[in-house]
């Protein structure tokens, strides 16, 4: 089974807003064709004058104009001007922004702290940002100086001290030295969450400690990375929810489910509605919404129609979907 990313290079996700500063949070909204932030109870914080606008992380909001990317500050200050094709959230306080087709790094007052030299590259995680050379895949540190050198076909992020590599056709596991910490024997896996990642094997997806020791055997067809005590796994069509033991603690019923954040997980039921459930499986909001994002900042972004708006963990509007 082909390995398959769903982490784009690109993060356009509105499912983890974080803060801007511990006291004030924004989320993006669209107000016609234009995109401004609302504050944590709704009301307008940066008037909507972007072509588009992504979540705050670490402070810095991306925003589109005329087809270029920049960056602000909670304030609405540009850090930044349009000025880049392709940008990345911040993460470790340092952000991918792409120019002529090449990929660099720049610091949270937008200024190039790695210059762009790469085909393709990744967040920050663990003080290390996968970058690609050429075909391959390596390491950069936050001086831009290459810790592991391009060998990989593919990549994922360093968590606990290792990242998933695919050598040849197998996945692996490297530690931030580069060597080898677990043999390539899967046909794929993702990132280590809580001591855990998710490997397949023979087209059935199990879990992995970080030595490498199955301790959840293969049986589901597909799964992810924990979140808060719970890995989402697909059985068939249906998902549902294991914990740390690979027991089933939300059977799968649901048409696609998100990982929990917040002490809930958006779901959608097999009626097409998105809703969200607690970590025994209850609905603590009903399914109502044709697609519900994760909670984070207490909000989560739900869409009606073709309106995007937010609601608070009681399934409160707290902004009316609009568009």
């Amino acid at each position: 089974m082909a390995y398959r990313w769903c982490k784009a290079l690109m993060v356009f996700g509105f499912g983890l807003l974080l803060a801007a500063s511990p006291e004030k949070l924004l989320f993006p909204v669209q107000v016609g064709d234009r995109w401004g932030f609302v504050d944590r109870e709704g009301k307008m914080a940066i008037n909507p004058q972007f072509d588009e606008a992504g979540p705050f992380r670490e402070g810095r909001a991306w925003l589109k104009l005329s087809r270029r990317y920049g960056f602000i500050d909670a304030a609405g200050s540009y850090v930044a001007n349009p000025q880049f094709d392709r940008v990345g959230n911040f993460r470790e306080g340092l952000a991918w922004a792409e120019v002529e087709d090449r990929v660099g790094f720049v610091d949270r007052q937008g200024r190039w702290a790695i210059q762009p030299q790469f085909g393709k590259a990744r967040d920050f995680s663990s003080g290390l940002a996968a970058v690609q050379l050429g075909d391959l895949w390596g390491f950069v540190n936050p001086k831009g100086e290459l810790v592991i050198n391009p060998q990989f076909e593919e990549v994922g992020d360093f968590v606990d001290g290792l990242a998933p590599v695919k050598i040849g056709r197998l996945w692996g596991f490297v530690g931030k030295d580069g060597k080898l910490r677990i043999n390539p024997q899967f046909e794929s896996a993702r990132n280590f969450a809580e001591g855990l990642a998710p490997v397949e094997v023979e087209d059935r997806f199990g879990f992995v400690d970080k030595a490498g020791k199955l301790v959840v055997n293969p049986q589901f067809d597909d799964a992810w990375p924990f979140s808060e005590g719970r890995a989402r796994v697909r059985l068939g069509r249906l998902w549902g929810y294991v914990d740390r033991e690979g027991k089933l603690a939300i059977t799968p019923q649901f048409e696609t489910a998100r990982d929990f954040a917040e002490g809930l997980a958006a779901v959608e039921s097999s009626n097409d509605r998105w809703g969200f459930v607690d970590k025994k499986g209850n609905f603590v909001i009903n399914p109502q919404f044709d697609e519900a994002e994760s909670f984070a900042g207490g909000l989560a972004r739900v869409r009606l129609s073709r309106a995007w708006g937010y609601v608070d963990k009681t399934g409160k509007y707290v902004y009316a979907p609009t568009k």
